[in-house]
C-alpha cells in the first residue's frame, strides 16, 4: 500500500452541502489517493498519477456518456 503520509485532503468545490463526498488526495508524488469524506480513517483507493489525470479528462469531455 502506498504511503499517505502528508497527505492533503480536499472535497470538491460544488459539494456545498456536506453530504456524501470523496477526498482526493493529490500533492502525492506519483499517486492520487481518494477517500470517503465520511470515513477518513476508513479505506482508501490509490491511482497513479497518469491514470487519475486521464480517467479526469475522460470526464470533462463526456467520454462516459451513454
Amino acid at each position: 500500500m502506498p504511503d499517505l503520509t502528508g497527505a492533503i485532503w480536499r472535497k470538491s468545490t460544488r459539494s456545498n452541502n456536506g453530504g456524501d463526498c470523496v477526498e482526493v488526495a493529490g500533492n502525492l508524488p506519483g499517486i492520487v489517493g481518494l477517500r470517503d469524506s465520511k470515513d477518513p480513517t476508513g479505506a482508501t483507493l490509490t491511482f497513479i498519477s497518469t491514470a487519475w489525470a486521464t480517467f479526469v479528462e475522460g470526464v470533462k469531455g463526456n467520454s462516459f456518456r451513454r
